[in-house]
């Protein structure tokens, strides 16, 4: 009902079993038409409220797009005062936070296919990204972050791809601040001996494709510092735990939320001493939005107690971040098909830090 005009309130409810029942205002008559089931009109405030207690007589719980406490943000929509209406008729409100993961998370095969598409595309984007930084520098041709940030988004265009926001890319400190973003204005020079992250995500152009969401890390060099790599190891292991821990419950047929994939990816960063610096959530569903209705995996930020399930794609992210330093994540997505298979998106995905000025670049 986005693109509909609608100035009143109206309701709807699904029952488990039988028809839905509607309450729309009598000026919006095309709402009416849109809510399926018996529809009953109001016009005062009063008839507003004896009908949504109409429509709730008899039930025991309903469920909303409602978390208590507020504990997952993304599924709890619902205002403070429509809940009090609600449970004013004496019926319990519970979260639908799991059915809206089953409804909208769950991809069909062809979007599977178009996330594997975006995640080898988003990895070709990433190595010419890395290519650029060692091609000017090389050269000794001025290059910054934000020049970096336009010719991603001129590949994306070249590709057929779209994106919601421009890409991160941090160069030294910068690296350090998770979500950094390059300005004209503002952006750094990358210079030799520089540490840089990338993190860029698109879609192929279409209302029902998925994007691909990676962070790669370079050092413009040809060897990696020892500082860097002991880091990145933690990092990679990091991802890689989590990773390992969704492929055998999917193999084993066992159930796993979003915070047990956080625990995986957490634990092996707290082991190695930097606890403190990973400071945000391992990752995040995926859909055709970036950040998708489905769990993500979250028992920091919030809890997300919330299934991973089959036909799902999400990001795993973790990372550390020493402030005036530098900062290291590493990214790959995963798609679950509906058969249970757990595919790296972006394979062969990434080991170590890229020598910028190596032999590969």
């Amino acid at each position: 009902t986005a693109d509909i005009h609608q100035s009143r309130r109206w309701a709807c409810l699904i029952p488990a079993v039988g028809q839905p029942l509607g309450l729309t205002h009598r000026i919006e008559p095309h709402i009416a038409r849109m809510v399926p089931g018996d529809v009953t009109e109001y016009s005062t405030h009063g008839e507003f409220e004896r009908g949504i207690h109409n429509m709730l007589s008899g039930l025991s719980h309903v469920a909303m797009e409602y978390s208590h406490l507020n504990a997952i943000p993304v599924i709890s929509k619902v205002d403070a005062g429509t809940i009090e209406l609600v449970t004013s008729s004496g019926v319990e409100v519970v979260s639908s936070g799991a059915l809206i993961a089953h409804l909208e998370a769950r991809l069909t095969q062809e979007q599977q296919q178009s996330a594997i598409r975006a995640g080898h595309a988003v990895r070709e984007v990433m190595m010419n990204a890395f290519a650029l930084i060692a091609d000017r520098v090389r050269s000794g041709t001025t290059v910054t972050e934000y020049d970096v940030q336009r010719a991603i988004l001129e590949e994306f265009e070249k590709r057929g791809m779209e994106t919601d926001h421009p890409p991160i890319v941090g160069a030294g400190p910068n690296s350090a601040n998770p979500h950094y973003e390059p300005t004209a204005a503002t952006s750094e020079v990358i210079r030799n001996g520089d540490f840089v992250l990338i993190d860029l995500w698109a879609r192929e152009k279409g209302a029902d494709t998925v994007f691909g969401d990676i962070t790669w890390t370079g050092f413009v060099g040809e060897t990696i510092p020892d500082e860097y790599e002991v880091v990145f190891d933690v990092v990679r292991d990091a991802r890689d735990a989590a990773f390992v821990r969704v492929k055998s419950a999917m193999a084993a047929s066992e159930a796993i939320t979003g915070a047990d994939l956080d625990d995986a990816a957490r634990a092996v960063i707290v082991d190695a001493g930097y606890g403190e610096y990973f400071v945000h959530r391992t990752g995040h569903s995926i859909t055709t939005e970036l950040h998708g209705a489905g769990a993500n995996l979250d028992n920091y930020e919030t809890r997300d107690t919330r299934p991973i399930l089959r036909s799902t794609s999400f990001s795993i992210e973790p990372g550390i971040y020493l402030p005036g330093r530098f900062g290291i994540r590493s990214e790959l997505d995963v798609v679950i098909t509906d058969e249970g298979e757990v595919i790296a998106t972006s394979d062969p995905v990434q080991q170590q830090i890229i020598a910028i000025l190596g032999e590969r670049n």
